[in-house]
């Protein structure tokens, strides 16, 4: 992943559960919303062929990524499919020593202050708060107090309505997945509505900047 890139629209779009004759148009429509970054779940059935899929269909256009990663077997397989970056629920050592080793960035998942920076300290590229709606865009602010040098990634909540506040509040991306890729649209065909949902997020976000 090209963390310079990614700054330039530092939102992450999160597939869970997406099925491979979805990929194609997802990506599509990802790109046409001016998304430039998408992760597949690991907890996904084929994850790693989808991610192959993925990168095939997006034929350097989207940096693809793997989410929801618990295990080194889990980055292995997520690595051999192609994974430029790594997303972890919570800090799990060995999955972040294995990026650091590989120069691979990783996104860790973390609540408490605590979490956040015993995550930063392990080589976090950015550490994701999750779940931020639960604390609010408020809560950005204070961590951003004692640790102006740690990137936050919100993840959990992200709305248009609340994502400007959320980077107001010292965010450095932020990431979404269910609220904008539904189940329902997708399994519909209705990806127009899936780009509308991006593209008011991310006019949201630029509007906030």
């Amino acid at each position: 992943m090209d963390l310079d890139r990614f700054r330039e629209l530092p939102l992450l779009g999160i597939l869970r559960g997406i099925r491979e004759d979805e990929v194609g148009p997802v990506a599509e429509t990802a790109l046409a919303a001016g998304l430039s970054a998408i992760e597949i779940t690991m907890n996904t059935d084929g994850a790693p062929a989808l991610i192959r899929r993925l990168l095939a269909e997006a034929r350097g256009r989207l940096m693809v990524g793997a989410g929801t990663v618990l295990t080194s077997e889990d980055l292995e397989e997520a690595l051999d499919a192609g994974a430029s970056f790594i997303v972890t629920p919570t800090l799990v050592e060995a999955v972040t020593e294995g990026c650091e080793e590989r120069g691979i960035p990783v996104f860790p998942g973390a609540l408490t202050p605590t979490e956040i920076h015993r995550a930063w300290s392990a080589g976090a590229a950015m550490v994701k708060v999750f779940p931020a709606a639960a604390f609010g865009p408020a809560y950005f602010k204070e961590i951003a107090g004692p640790f102006q040098e740690i990137e936050l990634l919100a993840c959990g909540g992200v709305t248009p309505e609340n994502i400007g506040a959320f980077f107001k509040n010292g965010a450095s991306a932020a990431s979404f997945g269910g609220s904008i890729f539904k189940r329902e649209w997708l399994e519909t065909g209705a990806y127009d509505r899936v780009e509308a949902g991006l593209r008011e997020l991310v006019g949201a976000y630029k509007a906030s900047r």
